[in-house]
């Protein structure tokens, strides 16, 4: 019986112990804080890593913190535009407890997750309230930078930080998006058209440059063509010319005197005779002469 009595004793102070040692060393890890109290009042944060403290009521632990990012889902909202157009907006909001401030997420809210929850979906409709729908539809990350700034207005006094919002869907009413769908099919059919009347103003331009190219090239071959016969032309005279300088006066005048006969031969009535035929004749009549006084005879009439 004492035997038992004994056992039963070892085991009472090893439960004491092992509370006494919960209760009074902490092991803290790297992303967490815990809040002390003492007697009710405030006294301060502990950790990282070991943390001794007095066991109760000296000293207790009241709350542990995460200062890890968090998200909090904000369901979907309905919220009226600048332009009175209902819409239907879900986001998400980003935000971590500030380790400078991590009492005031204790000792200044009561449960600061379900407070920024509800804080989100009044300034959401807020910041919508301020925006028409055209600019709600395309701006969203302006959106998204509105709703942080406002959010992390408020949630500051909780010792929390809001990093970033992101709007998940926006949903507008059934004929908006009939109207936008149309508005989406117009558009691409107007880009069709565009495109196919750039790609023909390219075909035509290159068709009549192809065409200019063409005919440069022709009046080019035709430019070529005229100047090697112009200087055939030209290289011919030149031949003649010289031909000429060298021919016989006599041989001269005989081809006029043939050419003089053929144009007697002819049917006219009329002969027309060059001036420069007396001075072609000039040799001839010399050779006449030559050959009458050869002969010693003299010409009729002298």
């Amino acid at each position: 019986m004492t035997d038992l009595s004994g056992l039963i004793v070892l085991v009472l102070i090893l439960v004491i112990v092992i509370l006494f040692l919960r209760a009074t060393v902490h092991i803290i890890p790297e992303y967490q804080r815990i809040v002390v109290f003492s007697f009710g009042r405030f006294q301060g944060m502990g950790g990282p890593g070991l943390v001794l403290l007095l066991p109760p009521p000296f000293q207790s632990v009241a709350q542990t913190i995460d200062l890890r990012e968090f998200v909090v889902e904000i369901p979907q909202q309905t919220c009226i535009t600048q332009d009175n157009a209902p819409i239907a907006v879900d986001f998400l909001i980003y935000q971590r407890v500030l380790v400078e401030q991590a009492k005031d997420s204790f000792l200044n809210i009561q449960n600061f997750r379900q407070a920024i929850n509800g804080i989100a979906t009044t300034t959401l409709r807020s910041v919508i309230g301020n925006i028409p729908l055209d600019d709600v539809l395309s701006k969203r990350e302006q959106i998204n930078e509105a709703l942080r700034i406002k959010l992390d207005e408020v949630t500051h006094r909780w010792g929390m930080k809001v990093t970033n919002v992101e709007i998940k869907e926006i949903v507008p009413p059934r004929d908006i998006q009939d109207a936008m769908n149309r508005q989406m099919s117009a558009e691409r059919n107007r880009r069709a058209a565009i495109l196919e009347a750039e790609g023909k103003k390219q075909s035509a331009i290159l068709v009549a440059e192809g065409d200019k190219q063409s005919h440069i090239l022709q009046a080019e071959g035709q430019r070529q063509a005229q100047l090697l016969h112009a200087e055939g032309f030209a290289l011919a005279l030149d031949k003649i010319n010289e031909a000429a300088g060298h021919a016989d006066p006599r041989t001269m005048t005989l081809q006029y005197l043939e050419a003089l006969k053929q144009l007697g031969a002819s049917p006219a009535t009329k002969l027309v005779i060059p001036t420069e035929f007396t001075t072609l004749l000039q040799p001839l009549i010399g050779m006449t002469r030559s050959t009458e006084g050869g002969d010693g005879k003299k010409p009729a009439g002298s």
